[in-house]
């Protein structure tokens, strides 16, 4: 089996590191996070990333040294700095560093996925392709992107998969409504956040329309993916 990428995000808001790293478990990389400049480091000697998502904004040692650290130490880890601060003296700097890209908050979801990708594709690191998702007698396959339950292939849109994906990816853990916001429809969605309540019916209607049900409200939190207690 091919090792997943493994990619360590950096960042002092646990909001942040949670957002980050749920994003990119669910585009199939192994992911860890870090909340403190010292704390990268360790991990980073103890087992390097393929790649490092970092603040700048760092309550102990901030991220422009910590990255200036691994350099003078020989570790090339391709880096994406993401930060608040957005000047461009502040970008130039990390760049300069040895940073391989820069992106300011907020940021969209998407976006801060699709740079990863491109500095892993430069540093000719190898995404390899994910497996397929399976529980219970749900599976996704994310190469062609069929879903089947009970062996039975189930349409979906694509906001329906996209849902369905995530919701699989944390199968077991409840995931709150701005959680799924933020991954299906965009960490800056601005929109009726009704909509997932309405995409949620949909997805039951296709999903468990025979027992097990597996798609659960937990009220005033959110939904998760179990079979029933």
């Amino acid at each position: 089996m091919e090792r997943r990428v493994r990619v360590l995000v950096v960042d002092d808001e646990e909001a942040i590191t949670d957002l980050v790293a749920m994003a990119l478990r669910y585009e199939g990389f192994d992911v860890s996070a870090a909340h403190s400049g010292q704390a990268a480091l360790t991990r980073v000697a103890r087992e390097p990333p393929d790649l490092l998502v970092l603040d700048v904004m760092l309550p102990d040692i901030d991220g422009f040294a910590v990255c200036r650290r691994l350099r003078e130490a020989g570790r090339d880890v391709p880096t994406l700095f993401l930060t608040a601060r957005d000047t461009t003296e502040d970008k130039v700097h990390g760049l300069t560093l040895g940073g391989d890209d820069y992106v300011t908050k907020p940021f969209a979801v998407s976006e801060l996925v699709a740079r990863v990708r491109a500095i892993l594709r430069r540093a000719g690191i190898a995404d390899g392709a994910p497996e397929p998702l399976r529980f219970a007698d749900l599976e996704l396959d994310p190469q062609t992107r069929e879903v089947r339950r009970a062996g039975h292939l189930v349409e979906l849109t694509a906001t329906e998969y996209r849902l369905l994906h995530y919701l699989l990816v944390n199968a077991r853990k409840v995931l709150t409504r701005a959680q799924l916001l933020d991954h299906v429809w965009g960490h800056d969605f601005g929109g009726d956040a009704r909509v997932l309540e309405t995409y949620v019916s949909y997805l039951r209607r296709k999903i468990d329309g025979a027992p097990p049900a597996l798609i659960h409200t937990v009220r005033g939190v959110g939904y998760v993916l179990r079979l029933p207690r």
